[in-house]
């Protein structure tokens, strides 16, 4: 039998203001312009992560980010509530642990006719009804100081020290090895996956550069060669000169020279056998999820 407690929680909790009606309606109202209230009782990065997804199904939208990190106790969160109650078409979206701070949004909201998004508790409710165990109520559990943690923090510093191939001998120690033409996001993806606890390290393909020999000694797995479309890479390369006030049309943005540079690299690649990845149109993120599907990594497992 669910502990009452939790039972209660999880009824209230399941309304239709937790999905996406909430932005359906707004984005359907005259204004298309959305205030997301984001409030936490620790850093919020969830809630701007899981609202930021949901709101990007919206493209013709214009969405207002209010974040309020570190929401404790019910001093600090009525002080919240006071200061975004007179804003138009907002939704509160929360993830909070505490019962007493989740009914308390709950029943403003609905006093107030907000809209709202408890980010939290279905889930809580539905691994305890599964399970029995009960949730331990602690704060920011997620960013625990926990040997992962500090495996994360040495990552990222790999990734910093190995970046743009300085050091040869990074790529035998590290997990990803990532090799590409210029501009084909190759640091991003390093940092990136660094924040997933992999050590990565990384090489620009340069015409007439010799590939280091220990890039021939690991094994082809690890090795991620990343291409893009000529045309593509060609316009990406021109903004860059333009940015830095600099003639677009060099060597560096030539089209025939892109292709040498992409043939080149491909020759490298069915070379070595490695696995390869189109980045055009692609984010980092999706780019990131191919490679650690490749490497039979889950990205879910904490």
């Amino acid at each position: 039998m669910v502990n009452s407690k939790y039972h209660f929680l999880y009824k209230l909790v399941i309304i239709e203001e937790k999905s996406l009606k909430a932005w359906g309606k707004i984005m359907n109202s005259k204004s298309n312009e959305v205030n997301i209230i984001l409030i936490s009782d620790s850093v919020g990065d969830t809630a701007f992560n899981l609202m930021g997804a949901a709101c990007a199904q919206f493209p013709n939208g214009q969405f207002n980010y209010r974040r309020y990190p570190f929401i404790t106790d019910l001093k600090k969160l009525d002080k919240v509530l006071d200061e975004v109650k007179d804003y138009p078409n907002k939704i509160i979206a929360f993830t909070l642990v505490h019962e007493e701070q989740v009914l308390a949004v709950i029943k403003w909201s609905r006093e107030n006719g907000a809209k709202y998004v408890d980010l939290l508790s279905d889930v809580i409710a539905d691994v305890h009804n599964i399970t029995g165990m009960e949730p331990s109520g602690q704060v920011g559990a997620v960013h625990n100081l926990t040997k992962k943690y500090f495996d994360r923090i040495s990552a990222m510093e790999f990734a910093v020290m190995y970046d743009d191939g300085k050091d040869p001998k990074g790529f035998l120690e590290a997990d990803v090895v990532l090799l590409g033409v210029s501009r084909t996001s190759k640091t991003p993806l390093s940092l990136f996956l660094a924040n997933k606890n992999l050590k990565v390290a990384n090489l620009p393909l340069v015409p007439q550069t010799h590939i280091p020999e220990e890039i021939y000694q690991i094994d082809s797995r690890k090795i991620i060669g990343l291409t893009n479309d000529p045309q593509v890479l060609n316009t990406i390369r021109r903004e860059r000169m333009i940015s830095y006030g600099l003639n677009p049309d060099t060597a560096y943005s030539n089209i025939n020279s892109i292709n040498h540079e992409l043939d080149a690299a491909d020759r490298l690649y069915k070379k070595l056998n490695c696995y390869v990845i189109n980045v055009a149109h692609r984010s980092i993120e999706e780019t990131a999820a191919l490679i650690m599907e490749h490497l039979g990594i889950h990205d879910f497992q904490k």
